[in-house]
């Protein structure tokens, strides 16, 4: 298990899993939202994220969790190891509202993700 590919819904967990398998596996971790996002407001358009994810596949270690859907095939043929979150809808509504509400009080990002 080198290169390790978390999947599922918001609030499945993905990046939370992501940070405890990198202490235990001692891997790099991929948040896509850390690539797409630049600042609050702005993402990279599909041409630039392409370019920084092909870097990040060619790299012989990593967790890399996140949807992003025009590119699941291809993170999918990188991986060694998928991990696919399912989990009920009412915990995933739960943990979103929770990481929002968090996110507006501490005025923290959630692993690169905005919280507007």
């Amino acid at each position: 298990m080198k290169r390790i590919l978390i999947i599922g819904s918001p609030g499945s967990g993905k990046s939370t899993l992501a940070v405890q398998l990198s202490k235990q596996l001692d891997l790099p971790v991929v948040h896509l939202d850390k690539l797409n996002w630049k600042g609050d407001k702005n993402t990279l358009n599909s041409i630039e994220f392409d370019k920084v994810l092909e870097k990040v596949l060619k790299q012989d270690k990593w967790i890399i969790d996140g949807n992003y859907g025009r590119t699941l095939r291809k993170r999918i043929e990188h991986a060694d190891t998928i991990i696919w979150l399912d989990l009920p809808r009412l915990i995933c509504v739960y943990r979103i509202c929770k990481r929002y509400i968090k996110g507006k009080i501490t005025k923290s990002k959630a692993y690169g993700n905005p919280i507007h």
